[in-house]
């Protein structure tokens, strides 16, 4: 079972930045499409970013576009999310999750097998 531990979370005022970062084991995170994805209070989930293996495509969701940034470092197996010019409507919990579609472009929950916890990312004055 592929651990995804995510980190980095935290209170910031608005128009402040944060970056997220998404760890897992072994190399599955590597060869395969990674996500993030958000949970706000008496909201829906949605997804936020996604980026493909060798960082060969990248999503992103409307209110994400132009302000935030997915990234990845395979060589430590990780992939990040810059968050700029936060607001307090982009509190939610955001979680990492992992697929194994390989090079196929996915970008909705059921693509993704594999979850983190969540951290947690408030906004607030």
């Amino acid at each position: 079972q592929l651990q995804v531990v995510e980190s980095g979370g935290g209170l910031v005022q608005p128009g402040g930045s944060l970056k997220l970062s998404c760890t897992a084991s072994g190399s599955i995170l590597n060869l395969n499409p990674v996500a993030w994805f958000r949970l706000a209070p008496g909201k829906e989930r949605e997804v936020v970013s996604v980026i493909g293996p060798d960082s060969s495509w990248t999503y992103y969701v409307g209110f994400a576009k132009g302000r935030f940034t997915i990234s990845r470092d395979d060589a430590k197996a990780t992939v990040f999310l810059q968050m700029n010019l936060l607001a307090p409507e982009d509190t939610a919990m955001y979680y990492c999750a992992v697929s194994t579609r390989g090079r196929q472009i996915v970008n909705t929950a059921d693509m993704f097998e594999y979850w983190g916890r969540g951290t947690q990312v408030t906004v607030s004055s």
